[in-house]
């Protein structure tokens, strides 16, 4: 070997007393507890219009004032990049002026905005070259991307395409040794248990983040969020709930989820039937679904599987798109409340519990 390969050999292999040495002690989590560790990834997923850009702005102006409002410890200040690609500039500049009236001026200096991040693409080198410049020239400890799906143009269901993609993110989080938050979409059908495996796109997404944050509406008529997190570095966290004040735009803590929501709700038969007893017309499958939510407070899943068997059971008709109740005098019973799933043959075969 070559003078200069030993060389090269030996500035990149290091004893553990070196490595100590250089590295002391470990570098606290950004947020707490392990929410976003120094230099890690945070993925932070839901369904489309759940929240997840408002909560990652106020997350950002919390990380930029060092300051805790929404029930998770922030250790000290941080300086934070934004890179969003769903609002113009004015509105979203609008967003971070409302937010900011409940802080003062003190995360001014330290959130910094991408003014010209769209139309860069993470999985082109180009696009690479200018998220990592505009890291450097921000000093970034944070960099947030909102969304992922705008920043390439690769198809999400193909494992090679999207294991280069999280390449490109280890590259970037190397480069510019600053911690990612990146915002994406969560598949269409996900059990309640699923976390990080329930993002949309390959299983690359699951090996690649250090932490994942789940948004979901337990209720689509309240502004509560439950949060259900996976560590890879980390202690597990409970799920916890936070309440949006449309007036400031900040989540606050809301409190742990309630033993009997995080166990789901079982829908009997009578339910679906008396989401139309409710309405008093024929419904389409989306206002159905809601109205018996609304009714039980259970999942989307578990409402779908109720609708899915009530039509089984012939106690509801589909006609042209549209839900009605069926004349049979069992449905009647059922709406009057004269029997109760387990006094007919069909009642016998009622809802078993399903995952909410």
């Amino acid at each position: 070997m070559s003078d200069t390969g030993q060389k090269t050999t030996q500035s990149t292999v290091l004893s553990l007393a070196q490595l100590l040495e250089k590295q002391p002690t470990a570098s606290p989590s950004l947020v707490e507890p392990g929410l976003l560790p120094a230099q890690g990834i945070l993925f932070v997923g839901g369904e489309p219009k759940v929240g997840k850009s408002l909560l990652v702005a106020n997350l950002a102006l919390c990380l930029a004032a060092g300051s805790d409002r929404l029930g998770f410890p922030i250790p000290t200040r941080r300086r934070v990049l934004v890179c969003q690609f769903e609002l113009p500039l004015p509105q979203f500049l609008g967003r971070l002026t409302l937010m900011r009236r409940g802080l003062g001026a003190v995360a001014d200096h330290d959130l910094l905005i991408d003014t010209r991040a769209a139309g860069h693409l993470l999985s082109a080198p180009q696009g690479l070259a200018h998220f990592l410049s505009a890291a450097q020239a921000a000093a970034a400890e944070v960099l947030i991307l909102d969304p992922l799906y705008s920043t390439h143009d690769q198809d999400e269901n193909d494992t090679r395409a999207m294991a280069a993609l999280c390449q490109a993110l280890l590259r970037l989080r190397d480069a510019s040794r600053a911690a990612l938050i990146v915002v994406h979409h969560v598949r269409k059908s996900i059990n309640r248990h699923e976390i990080g495996s329930a993002f949309r796109g390959s299983s690359a997404l699951h090996a690649v983040g250090d932490s994942y944050l789940l948004l979901t509406r337990p209720s689509p008529q309240l502004p509560t969020l439950e949060l259900r997190f996976q560590f890879r570095y980390a202690a597990p966290c409970p799920p916890r709930l936070l309440e949006l004040n449309p007036h400031t735009l900040w989540f606050s803590a809301a409190g742990p989820v309630p033993a009997k929501a995080a166990l789901g709700r079982k829908v009997e038969m009578t339910d679906v039937c008396q989401a139309f007893a409710n309405r008093g017309v024929p419904l389409r499958y989306n206002q159905l679904r809601e109205e018996i939510m609304k009714r039980t407070q259970c999942s989307k899943r578990t409402a779908q599987l109720a609708i899915t068997q009530a039509s089984q059971q012939g106690l509801i008709l589909q006609d042209n798109g549209q839900y009605r109740l069926s004349a049979c005098e069992e449905t009647i019973r059922y709406v009057s409340g004269t029997t109760r799933p387990g006094e007919t043959e069909a009642g016998n075969a009622g809802m078993q519990p399903a995952e909410g």
